[in-house]
């Protein structure tokens, strides 16, 4: 399926940004040139999380489990271009699966497992799939009788991987126990997935109620993958340690690098500081990401790094919050490992301040490269050559271009997405008049010299709070509790926290004379199907909300009155 202008795809593989590979040509080609080399390793707790021993896998065992879980899903009924959404942990079964539809041309869409019936009916009911794989039940919860719920009613099959498959699902270890790989050879080889077609639709929020679903092609993909091996400097054969579930752009530009070098992919589900630093010391991993708060406590913990060997770890990416210079100058000097800076979004909208393009570990915390503007030079970077930015006068749309006055950064090229899926309006808001898209986020020019070289993380237009590292929209959470029949008004900010960046506080306005307290409303929202990562943590009780000329509730001045409330 093609969504993107074959115009623009045709301009853009003139430029040399786009070609004619795909993520499965990569994978082909690992399998016959290093067929023996280990290309994928199980969380070492895999026992824990589903019964099962944790595996590795070279290429070549990689390559024949591809096409034999490819063939399965032929077997189960789907075809090119049918969506394929899956909720599983992150362990080598997800990574095969996600290999396996790009094999034979599927569109996957994948949740997160903390998500429950709220979240699932809306991502189906927007992308219709064909089936839903997921384990029968992960953490004590019953996910295949939810997704069994959700497909009820739709056209859409739920597959059971892990055992234990229950009555109306099908059973996908069985239909692989006896799959032919080369069936599904033979059917990629009749109809590839072409570079230009969609492969991923991942999910992002934003200021509106709903999350929105992102469609990346292969191309975009590849460029990423060029971004993210160029950014983090990977090289040839190295070890790579994804601690996060492969959802969005984050831990999925993992993937691409990972196949890109012909690395070895670690894997780590859920996330554990001990299980993670030891992954790190035993597979002597080169490169990793983390949270900043994560980073940062790890240094402040007295003596806890010194005991370990990690002279195998070169770099570890971080990003979704602003870092600390004494977070990156603590690791460069202590340990020898670069810390790189990385802003980005699933729409495709990313700057990588890395030890390469910023050598300087203070102005790496503050500053991004600023990336495809005219007179501003990083010559030997893939991102300069293959995107543009701009800076814009939120109340004028002019281009900002002296150094100091915020703006709304703006994305457009080779690695940014062409639209919502199904969601024209929203869509049409989020490019500008140039074709640029708006970020929502706030930066301003920074750096010396008549033609500034950097940009420097403001703030946020957008009102989404990020709970480490998560995306919440706030306007979700308000139209659930609009709903509470004891709650007149209500409306959810994002507080600072040191550990977690922010948390969720719901400002609710009571029905007269309804007692309210925090663990009532949670357990009103987690009835209603919603994730547990999306709860408030905080409660405060109003006589009202605060209104701008609008009749909106301005989050912002509700924030600072919050805030000045007494302790």
């Amino acid at each position: 399926m093609q969504l993107t202008p074959q115009d623009k795809v045709d301009d853009y593989t003139a430029r040399g940004w786009w070609g004619d590979l795909t993520l499965d040509d990569w994978l082909q080609r690992n399998r016959r040139e290093v067929p023996d080399r280990i290309a994928l390793v199980d969380p070492a707790n895999r026992t824990d999380l589903d019964g099962r021993p944790p595996r590795r896998l070279t290429w070549a065992q990689l390559g024949e489990e591809v096409d034999r879980v490819g063939a399965a899903l032929l077997d189960c009924g789907l075809s090119k271009d049918d969506i394929l959404t899956y909720q599983l942990p992150n362990i080598a079964d997800t990574v095969i699966l996600a290999l396996a539809a790009s094999r034979i041309g599927l569109i996957i869409s994948p949740v997160a497992m903390p998500y429950r019936r709220h979240e699932l009916t809306h991502v189906a009911d927007t992308v219709r799939p064909r089936a839903i794989v997921t384990l029968a039940t992960f953490a004590g919860f019953d996910h295949a009788a939810m997704a069994l719920d959700v497909a009820r009613d739709r056209d859409c099959r739920v597959l059971v991987t892990g055992g234990n498959a229950v009555e109306g699902t099908i059973d996908l270890d069985a239909h692989i126990a006896i799959a032919d790989p080369a069936r599904a050879a033979a059917y990629h080889d009749a109809q590839p997935m072409r570079p230009a077609e969609v492969f991923t639709i991942f999910w992002t929020s934003g200021t509106e109620a709903r999350p929105k679903g992102v469609p990346r092609d292969q191309n975009q993909w590849i460029v990423n993958g060029q971004m993210v091996a160029e950014a983090a400097d990977i090289g040839d054969a190295e070890v790579l340690l994804n601690p996060f579930p492969l959802i969005n752009i984050g831990s999925f530009g993992l993937v691409t690098p990972w196949l890109m070098k012909q690395g070895t992919l670690v894997l780590h589900h859920p996330f554990d500081l001990q299980l993670f630093l030891r992954q790190i010391v035993e597979e002597r991993v080169n490169y990793t990401i983390a949270a900043p708060a994560i980073l940062t406590a790890l240094l402040k913990a007295p003596g806890l790094l010194d005991s370990m060997d990690l002279s195998s770890l070169r770099a570890i990416g971080s990003g979704s919050a602003p870092l600390s210079p004494f977070m990156i100058e603590g690791f460069a000097e202590r340990y020898g490992i670069e810390v790189c800076n990385i802003y980005g979004s699933n729409e495709g909208a990313s700057l990588f301040s890395d030890a390469r393009s910023m050598p300087d570990h203070s102005e790496r915390a503050r500053y991004f490269p600023r990336m495809g503007v005219e007179g501003v030079d990083w010559p030997d970077s893939v991102s300069n050559a293959m995107i543009q930015t701009r800076l814009v006068d939120l109340e004028t749309e002019t281009d900002i271009t002296e150094a100091g006055k915020p703006g709304e950064l703006r994305f457009q090229g080779a690695a940014t997405f062409g639209g919502y899926w199904n969601n024209r309006e929203t869509t049409a808001n989020a490019f500008d008049a140039q074709g640029f898209y708006r970020t929502g986020d706030l930066f301003e020019i920074a750096g010396d010299g008549p033609v500034p070289r950097f940009y420097r993380f403001v703030g946020r237009c957008k009102e989404i709070i990020v709970r480490g590292g998560v995306n919440i929209s706030p306007a979700e959470i308000d139209d659930l509790l609009a709903g509470h029949p004891a709650i007149r008004e209500a409306a959810v900010v994002g507080l600072p926290d040191e550990r977690m960046g922010e948390r969720m506080c719901a400002a609710v306005v009571p029905v007269d004379g309804q007692q309210l307290d925090l663990a009532t409303i949670t357990d009103w929202l987690e009835q209603r199907g919603l994730a547990r990562f999306k709860l408030p943590e905080q409660l405060v009780l109003l006589d009202a909300l605060p209104r701008n000329a609008m009749n909106k509730v301005p989050r912002r001045e509700l924030r600072e009155l919050i805030l000045d409330r007494p302790a």
